[in-house]
Order: structure tokens, then C-alpha cells, then sequence
């Protein structure tokens, strides 16, 4: 670990909106989402690239603990990994919804207030 806290923080970050920077890596997490633990041959059905583009993609996700690998015998399955998502979203994300779930508390009680029934009418 390096002296410089954000240094150590930020290295892994990047890599992280690298790999989400490319529409086919993202489409190989789409595609991870729907049905986990797919080989590479099964990967490459989904999509119009050769089999060594979709094997360079993998490895960028992987690199960014996107994609995390299984062997089962001959077979080396592909799982989607959320956590580093969830990683951006506790540290950008969440802030902003913060933000819009207060608004929308605050118009909620506005305008169940302007609809309480009033006293005069008892």
C-alpha cells in the first residue's frame, strides 16, 4: 500500500470505468446477468466478435473484478462479480439518490399536508 490513500483507492476505480467504458464488455455483462457461469464458447454465441476478442474483453473485466473465473474439469466458467458496482455506487451513486429521495419526501408530506382535512369542516 502506497502512503498516498487516494494512490491506493483510485488504481482499482479506474480500471473498473475502463472495463465499463466498452460497449461489447458491458454487453458480456449483460449477458453474465441473464445466465451466470458460462464458458467462453458460450459467451461467443451472444456476440458478433471472434473468439479472441471476446477472450481480451474477459480478461480487462477480470482485471477489474467485474468477471470472476471457476474451472470445473475442462471447463472455465464465467461469473458476473456485482461488488465493484456496488462499489461505485456507495461512492458516487448514492450521494445523488440521497439527494432525490429527500426531494421526494419532502413533496409527499407538501402535498398530504394540502390534502389533510381541515378542521372546519367538522
Amino acid at each position: 500500500m502506497t502512503c498516498n490513500h487516494l494512490t491506493a483507492y483510485y488504481i482499482p476505480m479506474d480500471n473498473l470505468f475502463k472495463a465499463l467504458a466498452d460497449a461489447s464488455r458491458r454487453q458480456l455483462l449483460d449477458e453474465l446477468f441473464k445466465h451466470n457461469g458460462q464458458t467462453l464458447t458460450e459467451l461467443c454465441e451472444h456476440l458478433e466478435m471472434t473468439r479472441q476478442s471476446v477472450t481480451k474483453h474477459l480478461a480487462i473485466l477480470e482485471e477489474a473484478q467485474l468477471v470472476v473465473t471457476e474451472r470445473q474439469g475442462r471447463h472455465k466458467l464465467h461469473y458476473l462479480n456485482a461488488a465493484p458496482l456496488g462499489d461505485i455506487y456507495d461512492r458516487w451513486i448514492s450521494k445523488f439518490d440521497q439527494h432525490r429521495v429527500n426531494l421526494l419526501q419532502q413533496l409527499k408530506r407538501k402535498l398530504e399536508e394540502e390534502h389533510e382535512p381541515s378542521d372546519d369542516n367538522n
